[in-house]
């Protein structure tokens, strides 16, 4: 057995129905996405009618999630140089998850990055690019990468410069960047998800399962929300073009910002040609993943 595996199992301990599908998610990753796509769907299709079904979304949300980060947030996580170690938020002030909720990153300096199993999903004419973009940060991950998903998702070691070009080439195509916090893969922080709107299956969940129940989301906003400078905006609809989340639209010669649909993924700021978007950390919202404010404040 190799070491990242005996790692998995020392992580769930009694927990083996953990161990499993922490092995399982990642070695058949692709398969795995395949068919939580269509569950989710199937689920919808049949059950949107059904008040009751919406325990399912609520059940799988409970183990499943990810934190939207700015690129500042991810820049300091693909920039430590020590472990990252503040515990469980137990107050749920930045991760509101009843059991994926710890920011915890050993040996940061360790980062694989492979395929994104969403983009294999996809018909190779419609997948986007680049296909190798889901990073693992630290002990807890990179390893389980290395070992098992060479070969099946080409899998392979960066430093920490090439993680964080990573991160930029695939901003500056709309994809949102997120901190994934999964229960089968111990609740913890160290897997950066680069996820396009286009191909992403937990976007596509949280768009379908809000039919059910529109508070259901798999994403925790990032903290903060989007100032607006009406001097600056000729009204262009850029932020609305790259919008993931719907919050933003050009209406009847005006600009309409949904700040409760606003998941503070800074995507927006990054693509107003006019600097008319900032980007300001809103006390109404959780707290950023931004660890130097955390260190203070957890």
């Amino acid at each position: 057995m190799k070491p990242s595996s005996k790692d998995i199992l020392k992580r769930h301990g009694w927990r083996l129905d953990r161990a499993v599908h922490n092995f399982v998610y990642f070695y058949f990753h692709k398969q795995y996405v395949f068919v939580a796509r269509w569950l989710t769907r199937i689920t919808v299709m049949l059950f949107s009618w059904l008040k009751p079904m919406k325990a399912i979304p609520e059940f799988v949300y409970h183990r499943y999630h990810s934190k939207v980060l700015s690129t500042s947030d991810v820049t300091k996580i693909l920039s430590l140089e020590k472990t990252l170690d503040l515990g469980v938020d137990k107050n749920k002030r930045v991760l509101p998850f009843k059991y994926a909720n710890k920011i915890f990153i050993r040996n940061p300096r360790l980062i694989a990055v492979m395929d994104c199993p969403c983009v294999l999903n996809q018909k190779e004419s419609e997948r986007c690019h680049p296909v190798r973009k889901c990073i693992a940060v630290g002990q807890d991950f990179a390893p389980i990468w290395l070992d098992h998903c060479k070969e099946k998702y080409h899998a392979i070691q960066i430093t920490q410069e090439e993680a964080l070009a990573i991160i930029r080439e695939a901003r500056k195509t709309g994809h949102v960047t997120n901190a994934f916090l999964k229960v089968a893969t111990g609740g913890i922080t160290g897997i950066i998800c680069n996820c396009c709107p286009k191909c992403c299956v937990e976007l596509e969940a949280t768009r379908l399962s809000k039919k059910i129940d529109p508070s259901v989301s798999q994403y925790a906003p990032s903290g903060y929300s989007v100032r607006h400078d009406p001097a600056a905006c000729t009204l262009c609809g850029a932020c609305e073009a790259v919008c993931p989340f719907e919050a933003m639209k050009i209406t009847d010669g005006r600009f309409v910002y949904d700040i409760g649909a606003c998941m503070g993924c800074e995507l927006c700021v990054e693509n107003c040609p006019e600097n008319a978007l900032t980007l300001y950390n809103d006390p109404d919202k959780l707290l950023p993943l931004d660890i130097e404010l955390l260190k203070t404040e957890l």
